[in-house]
């Protein structure tokens, strides 16, 4: 019965640490395209921002973890955008498992024009 108990106590705590990881991945990469929209910044800044910002956050391990990219993109309505697209894993609270709960998100700006 214990041994029960601390098997959906680990579950629990895995769900809780992906969640949290992956909104702060998210948050990051936003932030990313954000900064790399300004304009006297190059777009491709945006990734190595959202790594930055991810190892400050979490861990350098997590973000160690991270492949990020930034480029621009033109919308339907000629809008420049720049977008930061991350993915990788989440570690596991059980060090011998590695990384296996997957995370990819998608960070989007409008590119500001420069004056």
């Amino acid at each position: 019965m214990s041994v029960l108990v601390v098997v959906l106590l680990l579950a629990v705590l895995q769900v809780a640490v992906y969640v949290h990881v992956r909104n702060v991945v998210t948050a990051s990469a936003q932030e990313g395209a954000r900064y790399a929209a300004l304009a006297d910044v190059a777009s491709s800044t945006g990734a190595d921002r959202t790594v930055a910002t991810v190892a400050r956050a979490t861990s350098v391990q997590t973000a160690e973890g991270l492949v990020c990219s930034s480029l621009e993109e033109t919308d339907g309505s000629g809008l420049t955008l720049v977008v930061v697209r991350c993915s990788g894993s989440v570690p596991t609270l059980l060090a011998g498992l590695g990384n296996l709960l997957p995370v990819e998100v998608t960070g989007r700006a409008v590119k500001e024009a420069a004056a």
